[in-house]
């Protein structure tokens, strides 16, 4: 049977919260990071909800929400394809490969943006999912749709990894897939779903996927 593990890539294989924090203390000061890093966070979700904008449009709206001073409100989108890869990303990723194991993206990102992420990461994906392609933003269900329709891999051979809980981990509880969540901030979840596996990064995570899907 064939093997696939998709990944969201922000917060996942990429360090977002690193690369949104040190922006926002480029513009804000540092005393003003952990505040609007929040808000940040409660921007977001609600200008990705009508799909319409793209990636870019939405870091640049919610730099303004947060009062970006003028000129600097583009300053995420500029930044994020600098963003570096967790320290255990590549050769856990590497170790997949090596495993038999089918790699995809499902992010809420831009093409641009997730192939300067794809040369940081230095692994070649076999599918990638943006939300720029497809129109709609996780925890909708149109990446995993679309993932199922391209690649039409088998649902007992899937797993889907990520650190969101909110935009990766409760819609696969919604559509019965298995998951493995990456909580590197040691979050507690805020519903009822769960995943499969819980790990704090990846360093395990052939082992566990293993263990979900036999070879």
């Amino acid at each position: 049977m064939e093997r696939w593990a998709s990944f969201d890539c922000y917060g996942t294989l990429i360090d977002w919260d690193g690369g949104v924090r040190l922006e926002l203390a480029r513009v804000f000061g540092d005393a003003n990071v952990d505040a609007k890093f929040a808000e940040y966070h409660r921007i977001e979700p609600e200008l990705e909800a009508g799909g319409e904008m793209s990636y870019r449009q939405v870091m640049t709206e919610a730099m303004r929400a947060l009062g970006a001073p003028a000129g600097q409100e583009h300053g995420l989108a500029e930044a994020l394809p600098g963003w570096k890869a967790f320290p255990e990303v590549p050769n856990a990723l590497e170790e997949l490969r090596r495993r038999g194991w089918r790699l995809a993206i499902l992010s809420n990102t831009d093409v641009d943006f997730i192939a300067a992420s794809q040369a940081q990461l230095g692994v070649v994906f076999d599918e990638v999912v943006v939300a720029q392609e497809i129109g709609s933003y996780k925890p909708a269900h149109k990446h995993w749709d679309e993932f199922f329709n391209r690649v039409r891999a088998p649902r007992d051979g899937h797993v889907h990894v990520a650190a969101s809980y909110f935009h990766d981990i409760v819609p696969c509880d919604e559509l019965g897939l298995r998951s493995v969540w990456i909580n590197r901030t040691g979050e507690t979840p805020g519903g009822a779903a769960r995943p499969d596996r819980e790990l704090s990064d990846l360093r395990d995570l052939p082992d566990t996927l293993d263990g979900l899907v036999s070879a």
